[in-house]
């Protein structure tokens, strides 16, 4: 009997224990079952030249003035840009003649919203390309190197096409040998130096009229806790902004694509960034380089870099905008996986440039912590 009671009882511990075994297996069948066809969180990727705009800076335009042209050399030789006040990260890595040529946009701002506008640099150049032999490779090189650090210091100038913006070197020869110069920016051959979204200075101006009620609404946000404002404008534009995944609608590369038609890719997602944080007096700059997203695929790619209590940090606030792939929800966690970072976290998968075009200056960027 005892023998009979400890067969039946030896049997039912086994089927209780392949029961417990079989629900456990299936507990987890299902869950693994749930993260299989979970949606996928990852940072979206388009081809390796369009999330950040190819700048292409014209040639150097070179001709003989005309006489018309010669009246404006003569009234314009006095212009003088060497009082204009300017402190801003790029521009004070510059040359002495690549800031006089940014001082110049500086000064007239207002004026090239016209797309039109001739900036005129007076006889600023003409014993600098006397030296030259009135060869102007070199100051080429330094117009180029002006117009990057002034478009990455200054994202408000979103309208400014600069592979539009032609720099023009008009000659007077004399019968003795000598020679003036007459150096200018202007549009060239084309209608207007003005984005292709844009036409006219009234446009410029209610776009930045637009771009400015939302600066000023986040702004009205602050704290004065420098971390808090941080991560507010952070979280702002990636609760308002969509990837545009087409890379085909008006605007995306500035921040009147992020700010206000809420759609855009990385570069107007920092752009927008550096313009908020920057009016709340945070000091913030953008970086080019290449990023490699949780797939292993490689693209051009821009970010931020910050300053907070003293010390830089890197903010990808486009990566901490992923796509979801099949539906679902972003978590807390994936919007903060670039935000903040030092730089043995964040360049695991970030390579910064120094170089915004190719050929072009070589910047020095903060060290981040």
């Amino acid at each position: 009997m005892k023998d009979l009671f400890s067969k039946i009882l030896t049997v039912g511990l086994s089927i209780g224990i392949l029961g417990v075994i079989a629900v456990v297996g299936f507990i987890i069948w299902d869950e693994l079952k749930k993260v299989d066809t979970a949606p996928k969180v990852e940072e979206f990727v388009s081809t390796i030249s369009e999330t950040v705009e190819d700048m292409q800076i014209p040639q150097v335009i070179e001709s003989e003035l005309t006489g018309a042209e010669e009246a404006e050399l003569n009234s314009n030789s006095q212009v003088n840009y060497d009082n204009v006040q300017v402190d801003k990260y790029f521009y004070n890595q510059l040359e002495e003649p690549e800031k006089y040529i940014y001082k110049a946009f500086e000064e007239n701002k207002e004026a090239m919203k016209t797309g039109t506008y001739t900036v005129n640099f007076g006889d600023f150049f003409t014993k600098f390309l006397t030296n030259q032999n009135g060869d102007t490779t070199r100051l080429s090189r330094y117009y180029q190197s002006a117009i990057e650090a002034y478009t990455y210091d200054n994202p408000d100038v979103f309208y400014l096409d600069p592979n539009k913006m032609y720099l023009t070197v008009g000659t007077k020869s004399y019968s003795n040998g000598n020679k003036e110069y007459e150096v200018y920016v202007n549009s060239g051959e084309q209608p207007s130096y003005l984005i292709d979204e844009f036409s006219s200075a009234e446009q410029v101006n209610e776009a930045l009229t637009q771009v400015n009620r939302v600066r000023d609404m986040l702004v009205s946000k602050r704290t004065g806790n420098t971390y808090n404002d941080i991560k507010m404008v952070h979280d702002y534009l990636i609760d308002t902004i969509e990837y545009d995944q087409t890379i085909s609608k008006p605007n995306i590369y500035n921040m009147y694509g992020a700010l206000i038609n809420r759609v855009c890719v990385c570069e107007g997602y920092s752009r927008a960034f550096k313009y908020v944080l920057e009016s709340m007096g945070i000091p913030t700059i953008i970086v080019i380089g290449t990023g490699t997203n949780t797939n292993g695929e490689t693209e051009r790619h821009a970010w931020n870099y910050v300053e907070c209590d003293g010390r830089w940090y890197a903010v990808d606030v486009t990566w901490d905008d992923p796509v979801v792939r099949g539906g679902g929800q972003v978590t807390e966690e994936d919007k903060v996986k670039y935000f903040m970072k030092g730089k043995e976290e964040f360049n695991k998968a970030h390579s910064p440039s120094n170089t915004f075009t190719d050929n072009g200056k070589a910047f020095d960027f903060p060290e981040i912590q």
